[in-house]
């Protein structure tokens, strides 16, 4: 499996996934998985022009991105797997995509949110979807740059259960 890494990021495509963290890990696509942009024409044309040169990217359904992981469409590139909420990352897992670590990285604060960090708001149905990732055996991890070090997740949203 060459998933390289997966992050939770509202902004998906923005400065610290398209420089730094491509940068970093080497990628060599970016899979952004989010059933409702893949229909919108608009958003995919920001998408690719938010990705680095000489990166390739998919926007795609879970349904899709699960499959065509499984099928080992990417097995020659490094991977990183880009969503806005956790519940893509649940569906991916329940689909059978294996992923050892997700970083949660960045979710908007709005009037329904609690705040776990300063850059990391969750809705009850973000903590039971974080819950079923770590159910799977996936590691939860917050880490906003490449240059931060890595803080287990789970203790951080235990404090606004």
């Amino acid at each position: 499996m060459t998933i390289v890494a997966a992050r939770i990021d509202g902004r998906l495509i923005h400065g610290q996934v398209a420089n730094l963290w491509t940068t970093t890990l080497n990628i060599s696509r970016i899979m952004v998985v989010d059933d409702d942009i893949v229909s919108s024409d608009l958003e995919k044309t920001a998408l690719k022009l938010a990705t680095p040169t000489g990166v390739k990217l998919s926007v795609l359904t879970v349904e899709k991105a699960a499959a065509n992981i499984l099928a080992g469409k990417y097995d020659s590139q490094r991977l990183m797997i880009v969503a806005k909420r956790p519940d893509r990352f649940r569906g991916l897992l329940e689909k059978g995509v294996s992923l050892a670590e997700v970083n949660v990285g960045n979710m908007s604060q709005t009037a329904e949110t609690r705040a776990v960090t300063r850059s990391i708001n969750v809705v009850e149905q973000d903590i039971q979807d974080f819950d079923a990732i770590a159910a799977h055996g996936t590691k939860l991890i917050a880490q906003m740059v490449p240059g931060d070090s890595p803080a287990a997740f789970g203790p951080l949203l235990d404090k606004v259960r």
